[in-house]
């Protein structure tokens, strides 16, 4: 079997799940954006200009650490029901760093962790019999 470099992102405004594409057991990690619904409630009562420029804030910290890790893959597969993977990848397009970082995007509902984990497990799989995803041997 071909040893890829591979992740799969389920993410919303909220949480960003990663799922390394490997042969072993796939490995979890989540990371929470601090723009949370209970951080929007309590700033749009103050303001509503308020409540956006800290989401942009918040949203752009949350993008940053995503961003840094996948950094450290060759292909990407970012997925979910909201439209921040679209925010996200339109980020990562405008940075030159991430060039040659093969990156997917697909709009999927809520999943559950194993709904995820096999959604990325058969979605690499089939682009590795394709193909399309490069040995790293």
């Amino acid at each position: 079997m071909k040893n890829t470099n591979c992740l799969g992102i389920w993410m919303d405004h909220e949480h960003a799940h990663f799922i390394e594409y490997t042969v072993s057991p796939i490995t979890m990690e989540t990371i929470d954006s601090k723009f949370t619904n209970l951080v929007r409630e309590d700033s749009i009562h103050k303001s509503e200009k308020l409540m956006h420029e800290k989401e942009q804030h918040q949203n752009g910290e949350y993008f940053k650490i995503i961003s840094e890790k996948i950094k450290h893959y060759t292909d990407v597969l970012l997925f979910g029901p909201t439209t921040a993977k679209n925010e996200l990848f339109n980020l990562l397009r405008s940075n030159h760093l991430f060039d040659k970082i093969v990156i997917d995007v697909v709009q999927k509902d809520k999943m559950t962790e194993h709904q995820e984990q096999a959604f990325v497990r058969d979605f690499f799989h089939k682009k590795n019999i394709n193909g399309i995803i490069e040995s790293n041997e």
